[in-house]
């Protein structure tokens, strides 16, 4: 005494079909993200204009280099480790003390560049940047 609507070969609907709901999600995801970048509010600002000058020029910079074979370059010099450390404390007394640009081989000694590091370190010049190419 079983109740059935329709014929015995129509199976019923097992699983919801999701692909339709995944393409809106994305239709959505892209309004969304187009519309974020474009929508992006920015204030328009009219930047006051001022006669005020720079007080403190800006440290120099000294590059020191490291070549594959170990060797050190104070502003394309190259010098000894002894040297350098003699130019680092000449520049330690300056009144502003200028900023380090280290450019180190990838194939120098780990040792050479730490020498360097210490030195100029110990000299009191903490203002140290490797530099890199991108």
């Amino acid at each position: 005494m079983g109740f059935q609507l329709g014929e015995d070969h129509d199976a019923g609907m097992n699983e919801m079909n999701l692909i339709p709901l995944i393409d809106i999600m994305l239709v959505l995801m892209i309004i969304f993200l187009v519309t974020a970048t474009v929508a992006n509010p920015s204030i328009p600002l009219t930047l006051p204009k001022t006669t005020a000058e720079m007080t403190t020029p800006p440290p120099k910079a000294i590059t020191v280099s490291i070549n594959a074979k170990g060797e050190v370059a104070w502003n394309d010099q190259i010098v000894s480790l002894d040297e350098l450390n003699n130019r680092f404390q000449t520049e330690a007394q300056a009144a502003q003390k200028p900023s380090i640009q280290l450019r180190a081989d990838k194939e120098s000694r780990y040792d050479v560049v730490a020498q360097v590091m210490s030195r100029a370190s110990g000299a009191g010049l903490n203002d140290i940047a490797f530099v890199s190419e991108n």
